[in-house]
């Protein structure tokens, strides 16, 4: 982190100089579809990780080892080979257009950023499931039960009392989930195509490209993991003051 601020703020002449942080301009584009991408694959992770986690939370015991072994399976497995993997089932002759052209469809997934999604979404799924189900395993039944007595629907019982439980799990899985994909760049470098380059790609050329800048490229790397801090501190506080409330 020393060398990274060191280069960010100096030039090949080892100059002081703030101009390494103007480059972000070049890429605006490009860091605004990075927080769109991050943020529409966090939201679906949590609209698939959410039901997934309630629904082991709700298991017998040797069940619920037996399915979180099963979603921690993906996690063993090299992410670039799962990438890999999923690029073979995206391609033209995939199972995926392969089953489109059964309907007269030409449509291509590989190189769209419906595939980058998709990528970001299945690589960081179980990171969404495993803290929201650490928390939901955590509530007391009691406290269920005693909502029922008092006279509370499922609905409410919900709203009320297991989501605002279970909020800094919900809380963990976002940020698990939503930091490593607004700096992924394996993901949309061989699933988007040159169209669908996200900031983590351009850090990436920047340090191993024809175009070797290091200190562009550690400006742009402090300037996101600053606005992931931000994004961290503003949702942690949102949570921690709807609690007190």
């Amino acid at each position: 982190m020393i060398f990274v601020l060191y280069y960010s703020i100096t030039n090949q002449e080892n100059n002081f100089t703030l101009e390494n942080f103007l480059e972000i301009k070049n890429y605006s584009r490009t860091f605004v579809r990075s927080i769109v991408f991050s943020s529409v694959s966090t939201l679906i992770s949590f609209a698939l990780g959410y039901p997934t986690a309630y629904a082991i939370s709700k298991l017998g015991k040797k069940l619920q080892k037996i399915a979180i072994a099963g979603v921690m399976l993906q996690m063993w497995i090299s992410f670039l080979l799962i990438t890999y993997s999923l690029m073979t089932i995206m391609e033209s002759n995939g199972i995926i257009n392969k089953f489109f052209n059964i309907f007269g469809s030409d449509f291509v997934i590989i190189n769209t950023k419906i595939a980058v999604i998709i990528g970001m979404v299945y690589g960081s799924l179980p990171y969404m499931i495993l803290p929201i189900y650490s928390s939901l395993s955590k509530l007391d039944p009691k406290i269920i039960e005693a909502a029922q007595d008092l006279g509370a629907g499922k609905f409410k019982i919900f709203t009320k009392i297991i989501f605002p439980l279970s909020a800094p799990g919900v809380l963990s899985g976002f940020l698990m989930v939503f930091a490593p994909n607004m700096s992924a760049f394996i993901i949309s470098k061989m699933l988007g195509g040159s169209e669908n380059i996200l900031i983590g790609e351009i850090i990436e050329l920047q340090f191993l490209g024809s175009q070797y800048n290091p200190w562009s490229g550690s400006a742009i790397a402090l300037i996101l993991m600053f606005f992931i801090m931000l994004c961290t501190s503003a949702v942690g506080n949102i949570i921690y003051y709807k609690n007190i409330k």
